[in-house]
């Protein structure tokens, strides 16, 4: 029976790939790949970057199975203009958004019934590359940072960076939308504003970020068409063929707008 998965829902699956890397299961992910994906896969250097790719493919083929009664081999996919992957086939399968990101040891899938979403994680090294600062923050952010204690320069960075990404890629525009063209900031909510200082149709965004485990950052970005706050439910998993159950984990308090992390 599929998830039901409502209107104002954002569900974020998310796997571990020291988790995922038994041959056994390395093995069922590539089995559910097209053939270019397999040869995409190919193509990465090591054995680490070629099995994080295969689960990167494996978790949005299972995890868009749990809401439609779609075999995880027989989805297909498309790209829009700016090279965001957008579902192509079956015809008649429910409708659904997603957007998929990885970093370093972390995958992360977020689906939507409509709504424009993008998700961004990111492995946390300590330095961070600050040296991207100016070439990628506006100015009020780059100001923001400095004006924190050094010791919070690295963890604002990550913050700032992945929900930057998440941002762009729920527009789907890609890096046509220059990284320092708008602000996030913070306060009672996570908001987006223009570097003229405009809230960047504020009213329609819900951003979220929070730390998984000591070493990575999850954020999000999701369109809120029709106002009103998206529940937004994270479920970390192992994927298997049959669409496994996951496991719980808890909410982070410095999240922003999330409400909750659960499993099903």
């Amino acid at each position: 029976m599929p998830l039901n998965l409502g209107p104002r829902d954002a569900e974020v699956w998310y796997a571990w790939t020291a988790a995922c890397a038994e041959p056994s299961l390395q093995a069922a992910y590539d089995a559910v790949l097209e053939p270019h994906e397999r040869a995409a896969c190919a193509r990465f250097a090591t054995a680490a970057l070629r099995a994080e790719y295969r689960l990167t493919r494996a978790l949005c083929r299972t995890t868009l199975s749990r809401y439609a009664d779609v075999a995880p081999a027989d989805w297909r996919f498309r790209h829009n203009a700016q090279g965001r992957p957008e579902i192509a086939a079956p015809a008649g399968a429910l409708p659904l958004r997603f957007n998929l990101s990885h970093g370093r040891g972390l995958v992360a899938c977020v689906v939507t019934r409509t709504a424009d979403a993008g998700v961004d994680v990111e492995r946390i090294v300590v330095p961070a590359p600050l040296d991207l600062v100016a070439a990628y923050f506006s100015t009020d952010e780059q100001r923001a940072l400095q004006a924190l204690p050094a010791a919070q320069h690295d963890a604002r960075f990550y913050w700032l960076w992945t929900l930057k990404e998440a941002y762009i890629k729920a527009l789907g525009l890609g890096l046509q939308l220059p990284l320092d063209s708008f602000s996030i900031r913070d306060g009672q909510r996570i908001t987006v504003a223009s570097t003229a200082g405009a809230i960047a149709d504020d009213e329609k965004w819900q951003l979220f970020s929070t730390l998984l485990g000591q070493e990575h950052r999850l954020s999000l970005a999701l369109r809120r068409e029709q106002g009103g706050e998206f529940d937004i439910r994270l479920r970390e998993v192992v994927p298997r063929a049959d669409c496994c159950a996951s496991r719980v984990g808890e909410p982070d308090p410095g999240a922003g707008s999330g409400r909750s992390r659960t499993t099903s």
